[in-house]
């Protein structure tokens, strides 16, 4: 099972020349935020397999055209390929707009995952666009991470948690980290093929 992770910074090798090899390798696209509509849809149309999204801190345009052919999962429990997915996009409230949220509104955010994951009996993958705090995240606000995914992570252990927003030019950034929790977190900042082993797409 390979999923083909999406983040921040279009690639030249998806959009302005096609490298359909490299494409053809993904069994699943997601998308982890600020990445536009039209980007999106040129991949899902391309490649013929599911693409999840989460919206950004910059993706104001998605309220009023989303990214057609792509399911969005945002506040969602998405569950396919022997994966359940869950996302909460969106980053910390640094200024007015949607998509922006203060720690407290994030924790409420996270708590719908509660009712979803009982009835889906776990969690797989963690979705989001901003990292959890103190893993992968900067100082400045508007990078800041969250403090209600460490919570989550810490109580339902997902495989993997995927991110963005903390693009790789902005210094030494560790791509991946290993939570507390066991889970594997990666910033697909650009783009990332990831590879769940044969088996280990659900973890108990």
């Amino acid at each position: 099972m390979r999923i083909l992770a999406l983040s921040d910074v279009e690639e030249p090798w998806l959009y302005e020349y096609l490298d359909r090899d490299r494409l053809d390798e993904a069994d699943l696209i997601i998308s982890c935020g600020d990445l536009s509509a039209d980007y999106l849809e040129f991949i899902v149309t391309m490649a013929r397999v599911p693409l999840l999204y989460v919206p950004g801190n910059h993706d104001e345009a998605y309220l009023t055209r989303a990214p057609g052919g792509c399911t969005s999962i945002d506040g969602r429990l998405w569950e396919g390929k022997g994966l359940r997915i869950f996302g909460a996009g969106g980053a910390m409230r640094y200024r007015v707009g949607p998509f922006l949220y203060s720690e407290a509104q994030m924790r409420r955010r996270m708590c719908r995952l509660k009712a979803r994951s009982e009835l889906a009996q776990g969690v797989d993958i963690l979705v989001t666009h901003a990292p959890p705090r103190g893993y992968g995240d900067l100082d400045d606000l508007a990078h800041h991470g969250f403090e209600a995914f460490n919570e989550t992570l810490n109580q339902y252990r997902p495989t993997l948690m995927l991110h963005g927003h903390i693009h790789v030019q902005y210094g030494r950034i560790q791509r991946e980290l290993i939570h507390p929790s066991g889970t594997r977190i990666i910033n697909v900042c650009g783009s990332q093929l990831i590879e769940l082993p044969g088996g280990q797409e659900r973890r108990a």
